[in-house]
């Protein structure tokens, strides 16, 4: 009897994912079929997340973003209870923390990057000397600081400041860019008045001509 790729597990928590398997297509189109006739049964439901011992950490996180943007489940990796969660990926974030304390920055292209999982609230800050990655979005009043550059997998509404301490090549780049201060190196731009449309693809912004752009 073939083995169930995916399959949705209740805890006291709330509901995850788990995943078994390696191969990301065959994973993601068993999650498809599944979900496709039985959507409306997880609405309201809370996620915590996936569980996915065999799979890479990338290829996690792409199964995270399809359950995140293809159909609307707000899930954060980051939040799982360690009992849940992947060794792995435990083992892999306190790698980047003892790397974080023993390394110094190295550049914004290929210099040290802080992983964040799970969503940035209000009251929230991140300063870090390297670059900033955020798996989740970044809520109003949370604020991001790197000397490189910042990268959010998801929706950007706090405030984002990047290339700090003289690095004008950093850019700031977002599913949804919607801060509401954003400045790269020293030059500083708020968002204008009024409704602000959405765009289904990634924005970066960057210095170009000693003014920031999107």
């Amino acid at each position: 009897m073939k083995s169930e790729l995916v399959s949705f597990k209740g805890v006291k928590e709330g509901v995850y994912i788990n995943i078994k398997g390696q191969d990301l297509k065959s994973v993601v189109s068993e999650l498809d079929i599944k979900l496709k006739d039985s959507i409306s049964f997880f609405k309201g439901a809370k996620f915590l997340g996936i569980k996915a011992e065999e799979l890479s950490h990338d290829d996690a996180l792409e199964v995270k973003l399809i359950l995140k943007y293809k159909y609307g489940f707000d899930i954060d990796l980051g939040q799982l209870p360690d009992h849940i969660r992947s060794t792995q990926i435990i083992e892999d974030e306190q790698i980047v923390e003892k790397t974080i304390h023993e390394e110094g920055f190295q550049g914004i292209d290929e210099g040290i990057t802080k992983f964040v999982y799970g969503t940035l609230r209000s009251g929230q800050e991140v300063d870090y000397d390297g670059n900033i990655v955020i798996i989740g979005d970044v809520n109003p009043g949370a604020i991001l600081k790197a000397s490189g550059s910042i990268i959010v997998l998801g929706t950007l509404r706090g405030v984002a400041h990047a290339g700090l301490g003289g690095h004008p090549g950093s850019v700031v780049a977002a599913y949804n860019l919607l801060p509401t201060q954003l400045r790269i190196n020293d030059i500083i731009v708020r968002p204008p008045d009024g409704d602000i449309s959405q765009y289904r693809l990634p924005e970066i912004a960057k210095i170009n001509n000693g003014e920031v752009i999107i």
